[in-house]
């Protein structure tokens, strides 16, 4: 993926709408962002679907975290011989060596 640069990455709305597909082909074959400008203003940002589904699951995978995190904190764990217990597992602590 290139580095975003603000002299090539940044197009206005109009521009995007005449050169609609070579924009695009350049967001997918240079893997960089184009931020899409309305009125001189940041209005919506153009990536690749690979580029998406990254961010996406990258995402994902950061709320998951939140959340246990947010369990232990409330207390809501369970110990290792509880989960064995309940999976119908031999505890560890009782297994012979």
């Amino acid at each position: 993926m290139r580095a975003f640069q603000l002299s090539t990455d940044v197009v206005s709305i109009g521009e995007l709408k005449v050169h609609a597909a070579r924009i695009l082909q350049r967001v997918n074959s240079d893997r960089c962002p184009i931020v899409i400008t309305q009125h001189g203003k940041p209005a919506g940002v153009l990536v690749s679907p690979e580029d998406f589904d990254r961010m996406s699951e990258h995402s994902r995978f950061l709320q998951a975290v939140e959340r246990g995190l947010d369990d232990v904190k409330a207390g809501r764990v369970v110990d290792d011989a509880s989960l064995d217990s309940a999976i119908g597992k031999t505890p560890r602590s009782k297994v012979k060596k």
